[in-house]
């Protein structure tokens, strides 16, 4: 059985602006490059592979975690938001026009316009889990986290999640073969000063 562990790139300045990013590239900012500089991987996860999207704050972050050059993969890039990126999601949300909504509203099939419904994103976060052979970190984004997390909890995008996706932590997922099952706890990055 393969243990997958999943971590949410650092805060962008899009991030801190209430701004959806999707596919757009958008750089960590300075505060998060220098928090993430003093963070480590725990052991046993600094010596399996590591994985990034290709989106430049995935792959910052996996750098600056691990002290290494990670594993690119495109299937691993954040949900498409199409026509809504860039845009705050307080202000989609405050226009009814938009039919933007809370993720507790979406199904697999909800779509950005222009964009990528949870479904099209599993299929691409398959082919990618296909090409897994060993315990693997993979720095990611929260629209891939929650795939992922949703697939290992049985959960459909319908009511409150039963995760919660937070910074600096690692979501552990079991997978044995196509079946995801998740580890109760995340597990925190550990502080440079304190890594072995």
């Amino acid at each position: 059985m393969t243990r997958l562990a999943l971590l949410r790139h650092g805060h962008t300045a899009w991030n801190r602006a209430g701004r959806i990013q999707g596919s757009s590239d958008i750089p960590l900012d300075d505060t998060a490059r220098a928090d993430l500089d003093g963070l480590a991987l725990p052991a046993p996860w600094d010596r399996a592979a590591l994985w990034s999207s290709p989106l430049v704050r995935a792959v910052d972050t996996a750098r600056l975690v691990a002290r290494a050059e990670p594993r690119i993969d495109a299937d691993l890039t954040e949900m498409n938001w199409g026509d809504w990126e860039g845009r705050r999601g307080a202000d989609l949300l405050a226009d009814p026009a938009m039919d933007y909504r809370h993720i507790e509203d979406w199904g697999w099939d909800y779509r950005p316009p222009g964009g990528e419904s949870p479904a099209e994103l599993r299929t691409r976060l398959s082919r990618w889990l296909g090409r897994i052979d060993g315990d693997a970190v993979a720095v990611c984004h929260i629209g891939v986290m929650r795939v992922l997390l949703a697939l290992a909890h049985g959960w459909d995008f319908s009511g409150p999640a039963p995760f919660r996706v937070k910074r600096n932590r690692l979501f552990v997922l079991h997978l044995d073969g196509s079946r995801l099952r998740p580890e109760p706890d995340p597990v925190r990055l550990l502080t440079r000063g304190d890594a072995p």
